[in-house]
């Protein structure tokens, strides 16, 4: 009698706890292990992650969404917030974290970059041995998946798939490996079980497939390893050879972004999956905020893929000319801002008091003609959205015939557009208000428009609102090269400090990222709009979404090239050969008022792939070093443990720089008056290993800003033997007697001889007045 009774009360209990669990909504949380307490009664730690989580929660076994293993110690699954806080309590697991939203960061670039054929040996490699040797690198793209029919990933006169490869092409009911993946594609997958679980709470599912509906992964795939297709362009825009920076590279593509963005846990299974297939390189032109590591999803998969090898692209953000905006900024990812290329495509807006301003548009109909049409803005009827032209905005009875002037921001630049053309206007002038500056992106329109900048489009603005009748008429110019200055930092491209960790520079280059001509999707318009019936084979997009992919094909020819550098190693060649001045021969400006650009948005500088082929030396870095540089962040030895993925990682002094910033990295990022010390004396040493010939002696040369001190000892180092390591120390001292409030300062560390000049850029900031 009285064991049934318990028992009675022990199953009313189960009840409640199951009736409680069931009133929150679901949700998809990352559920960390301790992965090393695994019972040896379970085969493998997915079993024992499966029993765990069904032993402390209501959910059924479907709910248990991915198991991770190569890029992560834990799984991801949907569940109540009372069971997930159920699972905290779990002595076997060390923490237990909701998924997170990550976004998308949304052709003459080889010519601009000097990977065209005609420019004869690089530094001891041909073109075509580099080409020969590129097919045995992969290059692992997580995006919004492929458009496998493209020309670019045609797998012409390749060699078989590396016998190493142990990826696999996902069968759907729109993609057929055996037609639809080659010897260049090799790879297709898609991960949704994290964006399907949030979708199931109202938002839109999609196709389950590999297949890219949305363009923007087809576009960084093909820019990273594209087959060169001859007389590509978009609706004649940009016409030409288009191709990517490793044109014989093979390609692995995971699709983790849908619709409504990219899930952390989709995000996590693809690099896990990735790094188990056998990339070499993984590009992720994605991102979300700036978050302590262990909270950062791709940090943290990027530190297993660095360790086992994997060189990880990241795209810097689009959030510019913010300061502090950045994202991506690990220092085992190489964080890639965006900059100009030498081409533009003009356009001109001619007004009723005869000016004519230009700008620029990828508009391809019909023009407007020689006559002029009456211009409008913010007629919308007592609308305060109107001069956006927001959805349901504008007036058609106020608008239609005209050309509408339209200032930038809230909505996309294209969808201003078809707000306008719904209304019945004839065009628009695009025009940037202070928060986009004088940068310019061109879009192919879906009526006559043209972009200007800020200055032109307030002279604009004061024209509509003191004519009597203004008139406006446009004009398109087409396709022009050799622009001059260029590259120019985009205005978009997200800004420094990093203020995850101050003591790390980010970004840490630039790349092509503006304007850029890859390949797209049949299935979807230029403009992305679902309305845009338009069809093109080849798109013209901007965003450090585009940036990244160039760095990622690069660092793929590198590793052709040198099979035995790290990751680090690599980074540092492209760093360090990086350059800080235009085709002008002038420093770098930046796009938002061509003012001198800072490494705060240009880090490094644009890169230079020829020089990166033999940068003489390199900064590099060992997985054991990253984890003293994240015991120098007083993280818990949890959270090195869950970043490092290393059971028995503890910060012991012997193992924990004194200061981020001792990492070799390089570039450096000097803070005065941080720390407990306030000290206005910042001192690094750093390690340089020789690539070049045995022998090569180079001598330091310092620029600083004249509120420091810097001295380098030894001003000299010889190294006798290839691969030989040669160690220097720094020391910065920021000068008395100066108010240093809200001021910052850049310089350079170069290390040169005849052949090469490595160079390092240096910022410095103060947070206290010393």
């Amino acid at each position: 009698m009285g064991l049934g009774y318990v028992f009675c009360v022990c199953a009313i209990a189960v009840v409640l706890q199951l009736c409680l669990f069931s009133v929150s909504a679901t949700k998809t949380y990352i559920v960390h292990m301790k992965h090393h307490q695994k019972p040896g009664i379970y085969a493998t730690h997915g079993e024992w992650y499966s029993d765990h989580f069904q032993s402390l929660t209501a959910a059924d076994p479907d709910s248990l969404l991915y198991t991770y293993d190569a890029a992560y110690h834990g799984f991801a699954a949907a569940m109540s917030p009372e069971e997930a806080e159920s699972l905290r309590q779990s002595d076997s697991v060390l923490g237990v974290y909701e998924d997170a939203v990550y976004n998308l960061h949304t052709t003459r670039t080889p010519e601009f970059l000097g990977l065209d054929s005609d420019l004869g040996p690089w530094v001891g490699h041909s073109l075509q041995e580099l080409n020969q040797a590129s097919q045995d690198v992969i290059i692992g793209v997580l995006d919004t998946g492929v458009w496998p029919e493209s020309k670019s990933f045609s797998d012409s006169n390749m060699a078989d798939i590396p016998a190493r490869w142990r990826g696999e092409c996902q069968a759907a009911d729109d993609f057929d490996p055996k037609i639809h993946c080659n010897k260049k594609l090799i790879g297709a997958r898609f991960f949704s079980k994290g964006y399907n679980t949030m979708a199931s709470g109202g938002g839109s599912k999609e196709s389950q497939s590999p297949r890219d509906g949305d363009g923007h992964g087809t576009h960084t795939a093909s820019t990273a390893a594209g087959f060169q297709v001859e007389n590509a362009s978009l609706l004649g825009y940009a016409a030409g050879n288009a191709r990517g920076m490793a044109t014989h590279a093979r390609l692995a593509t995971y699709r983790v972004c849908w619709k409504t963005g990219c899930l952390g846990s989709d995000i996590l299974a693809a690099m896990d999956r990735a790094i188990l297939d056998g990339v070499d390189v993984l590009s992720l032109s994605l991102g979300g905020g700036s978050a302590p590591y262990a909270r950062d999803t791709i940090a943290v998969g990027a530190f297993a893929a660095m360790e086992k090898g994997i060189f990880v692209s990241c795209s810097a953000g689009n959030s510019g000319p913010t300061r502090a905006s950045l994202a991506n900024v690990a220092p085992w990812i190489m964080t890639v801002g965006a900059g100009t290329l030498d081409r533009d495509f003009p356009a001109f807006a001619a007004l009723g008091n005869g000016l004519k301003y230009t700008g620029v548009s990828l508009y391809s109909g019909e023009g407007m003609g020689s006559k002029l049409a009456e211009l409008v803005y913010n007629n919308n009827g007592g609308n305060t959205s109107g001069n956006l032209c927001l959805a349901g905005s504008l007036d058609p009875g106020a608008v239609r015939g005209k050309v509408v002037l339209c200032d930038r921001g809230i909505s996309a630049r294209v969808e201003k557009g078809s707000v306008v053309k719904e209304a019945g206007g004839v065009g628009m002038i695009l025009a940037n208000t202070a928060a986009s500056g004088e940068e310019l992106v061109a879009d192919s329109h879906l009526l006559p428009a043209v972009a200007v900048g800020r200055k032109v489009g307030d002279l604009i603005r004061q024209y509509v609102k003191t004519a009597k009748n203004p008139t406006a008429g446009l004009s398109f110019g087409g396709t022009v090269v050799n622009v001059k200055p260029s590259p120019v930092v985009a205005a978009f491209s997200s800004r420094g400090p990093n203020m995850v960790t101050p003591q790390i520079l980010k970004p840490d280059v630039i790349g092509p990222g503006v304007n850029i001509l890859a390949a797209w999707p049949q299935g979807v318009g230029p403009t992305g709009l679902e309305k845009d019936a338009r069809k093109t084979q080849f798109n013209i997009m901007s965003g450090t979404s585009m940036s990244c992919p160039h760095i990622s094909g690069l660092a793929a020819l590198l590793k052709a090239a040198h099979p035995d550098w790290s990751p680090s190693a690599i980074k540092s060649a492209l760093m360090t050969t990086a350059y800080t001045v235009d085709n002008a021969n002038s420093p770098l400006r930046d796009a938002a008022d061509y003012s001198l650009s800072t490494p705060w948005a240009h880090g490094a500088g644009h890169v230079d792939p020829h020089k990166a082929l033999s940068p003489g030396l390199v900064y590099d870095a060992t997985p054991d070093d990253y984890v003293s540089f994240l015991c120098s962040l007083d993280y818990t030895d949890d959270a090195v443990q869950l970043i490092a993925r290393r059971p028995n990682a503890t910060c012991s002094s012997s193992r924990r720089f004194r200061d981020p910033g001792q990492l070799n990295y390089p570039s450096f990022s000097v803070v005065f008056g941080g720390g407990k010390k306030n000290s206005r004396v910042v001192r690094y040493t750093r390690e340089l290993t020789n690539v070049g010939p045995a022998g090569s002696a180079y001598v330091a040369e310092i620029e600083v800003p004249s509120t420091v001190g810097a001295t380098v000892k030894p001003s000299k180092l010889v190294f006798g033997n290839v691969g030989e390591k040669l160690r220097y120390t720094v020391t910065f001292v920021s000068k008395k007697d100066v108010d240093y409030s809200l001021t910052s300062g850049f310089g350079s560390i170069t290390w040169k001889n005849a052949q090469h000049q490595v160079r390092s850029p240096v910022s410095f900031s103060w947070t206290l007045r010393l």
